[in-house]
């Protein structure tokens, strides 16, 4: 049985981005889909409301991370789909050392190292 996934509306904004980024990193993925593959990849630890999902989308659009171009989804619908721009690929890949220097601190903080 896997355990309740964490649905946490103070889920920080950056790092919800940080996951979208990594989610359409080696796949084109549409919003519906993007929360379904953290889901998965969390082992069900993580479940994206649409409500936090879709702003986060929007935000890294604007800021041209993630581009969103309409084609057809698995279903067979309309659906936008979204992939990493190369600047989006040179923010994930800071991201992510800024994300393990973190949890390297702070596992040594609690005593987990």
């Amino acid at each position: 049985m896997s355990p309740d996934p964490l649905v946490k509306p103070d889920l920080l904004q950056g790092t919800l981005d940080m996951l979208v980024l990594r989610t359409v990193a080696d796949e084109a993925l549409h919003g519906y889909a993007i929360a379904q593959r953290i889901r998965l990849v969390s082992g069900d630890r993580l479940a994206i409301p649409q409500g936090s999902l879709y702003p986060s989308l929007r935000r890294l659009e604007n800021q041209a991370l993630i581009k969103g171009e309409w084609g057809t989804a698995p279903s067979g619908r309309e659906a936008r789909v979204y992939h990493l721009t190369a600047k989006g690929r040179r923010r994930l890949d800071a991201e992510l050392r800024d994300w393990r220097e973190l949890t390297t601190a702070i596992g040594l903080v609690l005593g987990d190292a």
